[in-house]
């Protein structure tokens, strides 16, 4: 049996996959609920974060400290920073970066974390296995996510971002839990569905599909747990 936690931020993010798993036992830390399951030979644990890099962090080493886990899955939304990217695609992170990050005046570069780095890698097999899923009409990418503590609205930014890191879509959370993972030597994966993009219409834009694309993420997501029921 292999074990994985799966962290949502949005409570919209975490209803659509429910409504794949099974619900067998819920337990409570702290403020966090968490929620337990299995499908085929997987045991599941599934938490809300809340929004952020810090609600991300405290959830992640929460969870690693209470589950045994061989992985970890950050899913949820995220902004299109990329042109080729429409909303409604997904996106498979296999660099994270936190584009905030900055230490620059002591002569490093924008995202450069001590000890770190600037990205951060996902786990090799986990992207293998997110490749392999087919959607239909679903456009599938992978690349670089890019996580900061604040929703881009602004078509600058959003492009100094894509420029700097090469990233293809920006959020809140995935970079925190990755860094979580690696010093705590979890492999990891972070999927993001896209939402909204940069055109100075984003709160509409976000509202509109936000429910569409958590459905997009939700569905890639049971699709790749079945995939990983072992390790062919």
């Amino acid at each position: 049996m292999y074990d994985i936690g799966i962290i949502f931020a949005m409570k919209e993010e975490f209803d659509e996959l429910v409504k794949y798993l099974k619900i067998e036992n819920t337990f409570n830390l702290y403020d966090l609920t968490f929620y337990e399951g299995s499908i085929n030979n997987i045991n599941y644990t599934l938490v809300l974060s809340g929004i952020g890099k810090v609600n991300a962090a405290r959830t992640t080493q929460i969870l690693i400290d209470n589950k045994k886990l061989d992985y970890i899955f950050n899913i949820g939304i995220s902004g299109g920073i990329d042109n080729s990217l429409n909303v409604m695609d997904i996106v498979i992170g296999n660099k994270l970066v936190q584009h905030d990050f900055d230490i620059t005046a002591f002569n490093h570069d924008l995202g450069y974390i001590p000890n770190i780095g600037i990205y951060l890698e996902s786990d090799k097999y986990l992207v293998n296995k997110a490749e392999n899923i087919n959607m239909d009409n679903i456009n599938i990418k992978t690349g670089t996510i890019a996580t900061g503590d604040i929703f881009c609205t602004d078509k600058n930014m959003a492009s100094r971002i894509n420029q700097r890191f090469n990233a293809l879509c920006v959020e809140m959370e995935g970079a925190a839990i990755a860094q979580v993972c690696k010093l705590s030597n979890i492999p990891y994966l972070i999927i993001r569905s896209i939402s909204d993009v940069p055109n100075n219409n984003n709160v509409i834009t976000y509202d509109e599909f936000i429910v569409k694309s958590s459905r997009n993420v939700a569905k890639f997501m049971y699709e790749l747990l079945i995939s990983i029921k072992d390790k062919s």
